[in-house]
C-alpha cells in the first residue's frame, strides 16, 4: 500500500485501501461530476480496483479533484493505489507571478509552468506583460509598442548593485511579445487546467517602454528615450495629457477582451514623481481636476483604470503602494512591502492577495549567494517559505474574510531564460502550494520527507528544479 505522504499538497483526509487498480489509461477510467450536496470549494476522489470517480461542488473544485488525481496517477506505470480523497483549500486564491517584461518566456514555457501549476492546485498566474524593458502585449492600433517598446538593445551583465562604472553589457537585443491570439490561446490552456491567467499593465510607472515607443506618452515627448537595458525603477512614467488616458483606454479595454478572468492589475508601484514635479503640463491638470498635490496624480490613474475596467466588468488589483492614495471601495491589495501591509489593507476593508517579498519572492537566493546563481535579496529557503507566518497574528474573523490568499512571484531581472525561472521557482513553489492549500499543519521534516518523494514527478513534467541540500 502506497504511503500518503508523496502527495504535495498533503489533502486533508487520505483514506488508503488494499489494492490497486490495473489500468494503462487511467483518464479513461475516471469518471466525473458535479455534486450540489458539496460544498463549492469541495471535492471527493475515490480509486478503487475497478476503477476511478471524482465530484466536486464546482468546476473550480473539479478541477483541483483533476490536479489531485494527476499527482497520483503521474509515473504509476499501471498501477495505481485505491485511496479515498475528501479536500478543499484555504485560500480562494493560490497564485504564481511571472515576470515576462524584463525576460521574455515563450508560450510552450508558459504551458509548461501551468502544467507543473496545475500539479500543485495552483489556479491562479498572474501574468506581467509591461515594464520599462520590455513591452509584451499586443495592442491593436500602437504597432509601436512591440516593433520598438518590445526590443532592448542589450542587458546588464550581473548584479545592478555592483558599482555604477563597473558596468558591463551583453550588446545582445533581448525582447519578444505575445500577439492577442496566442495569448487567448493561452487563457485556454490555462483554463482546461482549472487555472485563471490574471494580466497586469503596469502604471502609471514602469512604464518607460511604452514611452521609448510613443514619446508623447511621456511627460517630455521632445526628449525621446530607449527601453530600460538596466534594472531599478526609471523616472520616465507616464504623463497626463488627454491621449495619455486614451491610450490607457484602449489597453486596458483589449486587454479585458483577451483576458475573460474577473480581473485587471494595474500595478501601481514604484512610480517617482520626478518627472511630474518638474511638468508644467502636470500642474495644470492638478489644477483642472480639482487636486492641490503632486501624490494625487497616481491616485487619478488608478480611479480612471478602475472606471474603465468596471464598464467590461472587471475589478483592479494594485500593489499595495496605491493605499497611499484615494482608492475606489473595490480594488484589491497585493501587499508586497512588510508584513504588516497585510493587516493594514484589511483593516481598511479591502481586500487582500498576500505576496509579501521575504515571504514569497522566488527569485530571491536560496542558499549562500556565492554558491548559486546571481539573484536578489538575502537567501530564502525551502524550509523557510514551508515555515512563515504569512497572515498577521489575531486577525478578526471579519478582516480574515478579506485574505483572499497566497501569491508566490517570480520577478526575472536575473532570470534569463526558462531554466532559471524554473530553478528559482522549484521547489519552493511546492512548499508555497501547500501553505496556499492550507494543508493539514506538519513539522519541517515531515514535508521534506514527502517532498523528497514529490520530486521524481517534477523530473516527469521536465523541470529543472534545484536540489534539495
Amino acid at each position: 500500500m502506497p504511503d500518503p505522504i508523496a502527495l504535495v499538497p498533503l489533502p486533508r483526509s487520505v483514506v488508503w485501501s488494499e489494492g490497486v487498480w490495473q489500468t494503462d489509461d487511467p483518464w479513461e477510467g475516471l469518471s466525473v461530476g458535479l455534486n450540489d450536496a458539496l460544498p463549492p470549494t469541495e471535492y471527493a476522489l475515490s480509486i478503487s480496483p475497478t476503477g476511478a470517480s471524482l465530484s466536486a461542488g464546482s468546476e473550480a473544485a473539479l478541477a483541483d479533484g483533476r490536479n489531485t488525481f494527476a499527482q497520483i496517477v503521474t509515473g504509476a506505470s499501471g498501477q495505481i493505489p485505491c485511496v479515498t480523497i475528501s479536500d478543499r483549500p484555504k485560500y480562494a486564491w493560490r497564485g504564481l507571478h511571472i515576470d515576462v517584461a524584463r525576460h521574455f518566456l515563450p508560450i510552450e514555457e508558459l504551458e509548461t509552468f501551468l502544467d507543473a501549476m496545475a500539479l500543485h492546485r495552483l489556479n491562479v498566474l498572474h501574468l506581467h506583460l509591461t515594464d520599462d524593458q520590455g513591452w509584451r502585449i499586443e495592442i491593436k492600433g500602437y504597432p509601436r509598442l512591440t516593433e520598438v517598446g518590445a526590443w532592448r538593445d542589450q542587458t546588464l551583465i550581473g548584479s545592478m548593485e555592483t558599482p555604477e562604472e563597473s558596468w558591463t553589457f551583453d550588446g545582445t537585443p533581448h525582447g519578444g511579445f505575445y500577439t492577442q491570439a496566442e495569448l487567448e490561446g493561452l487563457v485556454e490552456y490555462a483554463r482546461r487546467r482549472g487555472i485563471m491567467i490574471v494580466p497586469e499593465v503596469d502604471l502609471p510607472g514602469h512604464m518607460q517602454a511604452a514611452v521609448a515607443a510613443y514619446p508623447e506618452l511621456g511627460n517630455f515627448p521632445e526628449k525621446q528615450v530607449g527601453v530600460r537595458e538596466v534594472w531599478g525603477i526609471s523616472d520616465h512614467v507616464l504623463g497626463v495629457s488627454d491621449e495619455v488616458f486614451d491610450f490607457l483606454r484602449d489597453v486596458l479595454t483589449q486587454v479585458a477582451g483577451i483576458f475573460p478572468a474577473p480581473y485587471v492589475h494595474i500595478g501601481g508601484d514604484e512610480c517617482p514623481r520626478t518627472e511630474w514635479e518638474r511638468s508644467p503640463a502636470a500642474r495644470a491638470k492638478l489644477n483642472e481636476w480639482g487636486l492641490t498635490r503632486i501624490s494625487e496624480i497616481q491616485g487619478r490613474f488608478t480611479q480612471f483604470a478602475s472606471e474603465v475596467l468596471r464598464e467590461h466588468g472587471k475589478r483592479v488589483i494594485a500593489w499595495d503602494e496605491v493605499l497611499e492614495t484615494h482608492l475606489p471601495d473595490d480594488t484589491i491589495i497585493m501587499n508586497w512591502r512588510e508584513a504588516a501591509g497585510v493587516r493594514t489593507a484589511v483593516d481598511r476593508g479591502f481586500q487582500t492577495i498576500i505576496s509579501t517579498h521575504d515571504q514569497t519572492y522566488l527569485n530571491y537566493s536560496q542558499a549562500d549567494p556565492k554558491d548559486e546563481p546571481v539573484a536578489l535579496g538575502s537567501p530564502h529557503t525551502v524550509k523557510d517559505v514551508y515555515t512563515a507566518q504569512f497572515e498577521p497574528a489575531k486577525l478578526s474573523e471579519d478582516t480574515q474574510k478579506l485574505v483572499l490568499g497566497l501569491q508566490a512571484q517570480l520577478w526575472s531581472e536575473y532570470l534569463p531564460d526558462a531554466a532559471s525561472f524554473q530553478y528559482m521557482a522549484f521547489p519552493r513553489l511546492c512548499a508555497l502550494a501547500e501553505r496556499a492549500w492550507g494543508s493539514p499543519e506538519q513539522s519541517w521534516e515531515e514535508f521534506e520527507e514527502r517532498l523528497r518523494g514529490h520530486l521524481p514527478r517534477l523530473d516527469a513534467f521536465g523541470i529543472r528544479y534545484r536540489p534539495l541540500d
